[in-house]
């Protein structure tokens, strides 16, 4: 996998580019001027970025997953998104009421907008896919394959399609974190 340089990454014009950023050269960013992106992030081979997304720090975005944020989407700090993710924060409305597609004029199309959010130490397993207006509460966990259509729990995790929480996720990462930010300042 080959990264984009330093040089070539403030070429491309992100609203804002932390440090220590691993971006791979076969990653497709349309509208880099809406994208903000924090300290410590790689995204793999194969995503797709669009539209108004504010990724924070200590991130992975890992291969063939697309974030479209015409609704907006923000991953807060140590989020993640594993391979062949998909969030959504904006659709067609597929009812038949409506035209789909972007080549439909828009009076003729149905479309619905809702920022995505995935709050500090969300997790969303491969193949998993976020509809507009979730909110994936601070320590949420997504099993690969899963269907998430509505906003989750704090500290749960979830599985299905739809996802259906199954427990509680444990916290003890929270006292690996103070660990690690404090031993990041020495």
């Amino acid at each position: 996998m080959a990264f984009y340089t330093r040089e070539e990454l403030k070429k491309i014009g992100f609203k804002s580019l932390g440090e220590n950023v691993l971006i791979s050269d076969k990653c497709s960013i349309y509208s880099p001027e809406k994208i903000e992106i924090g300290n410590n992030v790689r995204i793999d081979d194969f995503c797709i970025l669009s539209g108004d997304i504010k990724i924070g720090s200590y991130i992975h975005i890992a291969a063939f997953s697309a974030l479209f944020g015409g609704g907006g989407i923000i991953m807060e700090d140590f989020s993640g998104l594993s391979a062949r993710g998909l969030v959504y924060s904006v659709s067609d409305d597929y009812s038949g009421e409506f035209l789909t597609n972007p080549m439909i004029p828009e009076k003729y199309r149905g479309v619905y907008k809702g920022e995505v959010t995935f709050k500090k130490h969300s997790l969303v397993g491969a193949g998993s896919i976020i509809l507009p207006g979730v909110i994936l509460e601070e320590g949420t966990s997504v099993g690969a394959n899963s269907l998430i259509t509505s906003s989750t729990q704090k500290w749960s995790i979830y599985v299905g399609s739809p996802a259906k929480k199954i427990k509680d996720r444990k916290r003890d990462l929270l006292k690996l974190e103070e660990k690690f930010i404090r031993e990041e300042k020495e």
